[in-house]
């Protein structure tokens, strides 16, 4: 198999893995903060999986020391993403449906083109993809009309429309430490950087959450450890790293897809699973974010040098 065929499963594989289990986490995240608070069930989670991962790099000769300054910017990524934007998710997922979360986060790719072209003016997307974005909302809007449609005649309460408005600020925060890994982690292996910025982050939010005296209200059920190891494993082990991964050699936009097959992949988990129906709905909209994100991986990305084509990707669009 030759380098270029190689690379290019290795980006079909990444992208699997990404798009399935991240897709399940959302169910994962809402069981955990059932009995564990928001913080607390974040912080052992990432703490857990991020030294775990660093020990196996050791243990298979990857490199695992970094210097101090690249501590200092693995610190500053994991804090971006797993001490503010993941908590803020979790913590809304106590009020708000699974569902809306995932509306209201679908936003992400509109903010990874925001930070990667205007803010630090790195690759940008062609009309094509920028199409496949805005298809990519429509899309979602379409999956979860239902509920939406639900909650225009029974109003949100005033708790969980506070809750849901902290969400846009966790997808900005998300991009924005998104668009900083891609910077800042030339040089360093993707599965040690992601263990230090797990073990980081994890630090950070198990010391916010004793200071908020959270451990006095936490019930450590079979339920709630159960969706922690879960989310170890699944969510951090193998989704976000093949998440940093990504951001390592594919263009942001094509990365930012994720945002939009996770709520479908959620809705196919509680069909099988769960035994949830599928309507129309369901259908129509997860057959427009398919189209959507074959727009998006087939879109030319227009950078500093010439333009650039993921032509191993663009074989996935079946």
């Amino acid at each position: 198999m030759s380098d270029q065929r190689q690379h290019g499963f290795r980006v079909i594989f990444a992208f699997a893995l990404v798009y399935v289990f991240w897709g399940s986490t959302y169910l994962g995240i809402a069981i955990g903060v059932e009995h564990i608070p928001p913080l607390l069930m974040t912080g052992t989670r990432f703490f857990v999986a991020g030294l775990l991962m660093l020990a196996w790099c050791g243990m298979t000769g990857r490199k695992v020391r970094v210097s101090f300054m690249e501590g200092v910017r693995l610190g500053i990524i994991g804090a971006l993403l797993l001490t503010f934007a993941n908590p803020i998710l979790a913590h809304a997922e106590e009020v708000v449906p699974t569902g809306l979360a995932a509306l209201i986060v679908s936003m992400t790719p509109l903010w990874f083109l925001l930070i990667d072209t205007w803010i630090f003016r790195g690759d940008r997307i062609s009309r094509r993809g920028v199409g496949g974005l805005l298809l990519g909302i429509a899309g979602i809007v379409v999956l979860l009309w239902p509920k939406l449609r639900e909650m225009s005649s029974n109003p949100l309460d005033r708790r969980v429309l506070l809750y849901a408005l902290t969400l846009p600020a966790a997808s900005f925060t998300w991009a924005l430490g998104s668009a900083l890994s891609k910077r800042w982690q030339e040089g360093i292996d993707a599965f040690s950087a992601t263990g230090w910025q797990m073990s980081i982050a994890g630090a950070l939010n198990l010391t916010l959450a004793y200071a908020l005296k959270e451990p006095a209200h936490a019930q450590w059920t079979a339920r709630g450890i159960g969706a922690i190891a879960y989310l170890v494993v699944f969510g951090s082990w193998v989704g976000y790293s093949a998440y940093i991964w990504l951001l390592q050699h594919v263009p942001m936009p094509k990365v930012a897809t994720y945002a939009y097959v996770n709520p479908v992949v959620a809705v196919l988990l509680g069909w099988l699973v769960l035994h949830e129906t599928v309507d129309v709905y369901i259908l129509l909209g997860s057959a427009i974010i398919v189209g959507a994100v074959a727009l998006v991986t087939s879109a030319k990305i227009k950078s500093k040098g010439p333009e650039l084509q993921m032509a191993p990707v663009e074989g996935t669009g079946d």
